[in-house]
This record gives C-alpha cells, structure tokens and sequence, in this order.
C-alpha cells in the first residue's frame, strides 16, 4: 500500500516527475535515465531511492542491471483519492447549479 503523504512528497519534485513521465513510455534503467539529465548517476539512484520508498516504482534486477517500472497500484491509489476530490468538487458544483438556478426563477 502506497503511503500518499511519501507519493506527494515524491512527486513534489519536478525531476522525480519526470523519471515518471520516462518511466510511463516503459522500463527503463539507471543509466537510461541519467541521458536526459544533467545530473550524475549518484544524483538519480537518489532520486529513483525516493520514488521506490514511495511506492511509486519498482526495481528487478536483470544480472549487474535494476531496471526501473512504474508501479501500477500506487498510481492507482494517487487517482483513486484524486477521484474522491473530483466527486467532492463535482457535487459542490451541482449544489452551486441548484441555488443559481434557483435564484434564477425568483426573479
């Protein structure tokens, strides 16, 4: 289970979020990821240390290599509590319909 508070944390920084956006397009390893960015290898093993602390991705390990995926529950449980804050806004809308329609035809 993903721990929302460590994913926010996470994907409050804009590298981590773009190892993300890589990471969406398929798996990728450590020295896969370092070519975009100019960053060290070091610099990224960190960024991708936090990111699987977070749950949001995972790692196998292929002979001396750790491909790198998204992991699919986690990104899952970030939509599914977006979605409860859509339903919430979206009756509040509803609501705000109701009582302008209302006035409406008072008038």
């Amino acid at each position: 289970m993903t721990n929302l508070d460590a994913a926010f944390s996470a994907l409050a920084d804009p590298t981590r979020r773009a190892i993300l956006a890589r990471l969406a397009l398929g798996e990728a390893t450590v020295m896969e990821l370092v070519e975009p960015f100019e960053l060290t290898q070091p610099a990224i093993s960190r960024h991708l240390k936090v990111l699987e602390g977070a749950g949001l991705i995972v790692r196998r390990v292929e002979g001396a290599k750790r491909p790198c995926r998204l992991a699919p529950s986690a990104i899952s449980e970030i939509d599914q509590w977006l979605a409860m804050l859509r339903k919430a806004l979206s009756a509040n809308y509803d609501r705000l319909d109701d009582v302008l329609a209302a006035m409406k035809t008072e008038k």
